[in-house]
């Protein structure tokens, strides 16, 4: 479902609840040109914690997909499914459920672990990064507006 209001895209929030939280797999498309997913946060085993601007990837056990891999993010890239899901807003603690950014530009707080400006990204192998995408079977997730300055402008899958 898309969000038609405003959204607090920097809480965080222990549980749901019914009309008083988003639902998970909510989008909201700012004023700004910017849409955001509602997921669930989890540190995977190598306990990874979120940081606020960097990349969140689809969780899945040791890479391996589930239905929960469809709203579930982590940063620890190892426990991922090698797709990005897209920026963090906040910064949630493990099991909590949060905003990320998955269109429009974006001002990563950990840097690409490669690339040049106009080049297409996709999920790092280190955790929470992106990196430039060198194969044609790469989910490319953004791209790089100003590498130097670790700007992208992010197309994660909603």
């Amino acid at each position: 479902m898309t969000i038609g209001i405003g959204a607090d895209v920097s809480a965080t929030y222990a549980t749901l609840a019914d009309g008083k939280t988003p639902a998970v797999g909510d989008v909201y498309d700012g004023a700004d040109g910017k849409s955001y997913k509602f997921v669930l946060f989890n540190n995977g085993a190598g306990s990874v914690a979120a940081v606020s601007g960097s990349v969140g990837f689809y969780f899945g056990a040791s890479g391996t997909a589930t239905a929960a891999s469809a709203y579930t993010v982590t940063g620890d890239a190892t426990d991922s499914i090698g797709l990005g899901a897209g920026v963090f807003q906040s910064v949630p603690a493990d099991g909590e459920y949060c905003w990320v950014q998955i269109k429009g530009p974006a001002t990563l707080t950990t840097a690409l672990t490669s690339g040049a400006d106009g080049n297409a990204l996709c999920a790092g192998a280190a955790d929470l990064t992106l990196k430039v995408s060198a194969a044609v079977t790469d989910s490319v997730v953004a791209f790089a507006v100003d590498a130097s300055a670790d700007i992208i402008s992010c197309n994660f899958p909603r």
